[in-house]
């Protein structure tokens, strides 16, 4: 018997029952990036008693707010942008190289002691920070890790599980006889590695590293544990210190800086989104 016109299939009101729900669900997800974004335009009276409606010719503030945000204190933003940057890129690369490296070793190997160190990798991605953050602070100031150039090495420790997890469940699925062939053909594992594996690493390296530098930029934590924040300070610990006398702080400016900071990532992330799904994909395909 033949479908009246006008009527959705069962598949069909699934499919339209699925998007309606994630169009929900994103808009829940968007929507405090969208109450920052209004407040940044609004003065500090308007946020505390209007915090939900839109800037008005009464509340509006323009520009004002951020250029506030940028000037505010005897701190450069700017100084702050720039370690940021620095930590953000040099930790993300010593991630993806050393974990890449060591996934391959450990993938290829599989000896004892590699199996306990992937475990140990595997264990540490379920460790609380909180358990390990003084200990962590304490050995940091030991060993001279208290420094925008030295704070790499201790994001290296910390993003070595997910890494190494990723990079290692990728290695698996690539057939051992490439390998062989370049071997075959006189190059030794140093070659191996950068002329064969990693290209085809590529989608997991763009994965783990849009993971990595979204973590390592929005990081609050360990930084103020670590650095020295009177001389050095990241874009969160900046945000934080965005306060006037008696502690009062300017809302307007911290939501400005707030937006300023999320910006890059935000587009980032949706640049390479793309990657993520293709490397956890292939990532997942031997465990």
């Amino acid at each position: 018997m033949a479908k009246p016109k006008g009527t959705l299939s069962g598949e069909k009101r699934s499919k339209l029952a699925l998007t309606v729900s994630f169009a929900i669900i994103s808009v829940v997800y968007l929507l405090p990036i969208l109450i920052v974004l209004m407040n940044s335009f609004k003065s500090n009276g308007a946020i505390n008693t209007a915090t939900f409606a839109l800037p008005t010719g009464d509340s509006f503030m323009g520009l004002k707010n951020y250029i506030k945000g940028m000037t505010f204190g005897n701190y450069p933003f700017l100084k702050s942008v720039g370690y940021s940057f620095f930590i953000t890129i040099v930790s993300s690369a010593l991630i993806l190289l050393c974990c890449s490296m060591a996934a391959w070793y450990i993938a290829r190997v599989g000896s004892l002691i590699c199996k306990i160190v992937y475990y140990l990798c595997v264990f540490s991605m379920v460790v609380p920070f909180q358990m390990v953050m003084f200990t962590l602070s304490k050995t940091a100031d030991k060993l001279y890790l208290d420094t925008p150039w030295t704070i790499p090495v201790v994001y290296l420790g910390f993003g070595a599980g997910l890494a190494i997890f990723m990079f290692a469940g990728f290695v698996k699925s690539i057939p051992l006889e490439i390998e062989e062939a370049a071997a075959i053909d006189g190059c030794g594992p140093v070659r191996t590695y950068f002329k064969v594996v990693l290209p085809m690493l590529k989608p997991t390296l763009i994965s783990v590293g849009v993971l990595e530098i979204m973590w390592v930029w929005n990081d609050y934590l360990l930084p103020y544990l670590v650095l020295d924040i009177n001389e050095y300070r990241t874009i969160p610990i900046h945000i934080q210190y965005l306060q006037g006398s008696y502690g009062t702080v300017d809302l307007g400016a911290t939501m400005a800086l707030i937006l300023m900071s999320i910006v890059p990532v935000i587009i980032f992330y949706l640049i390479c989104q793309k990657y993520i799904i293709k490397g956890v994909a292939a990532g997942a395909v031997k465990g």
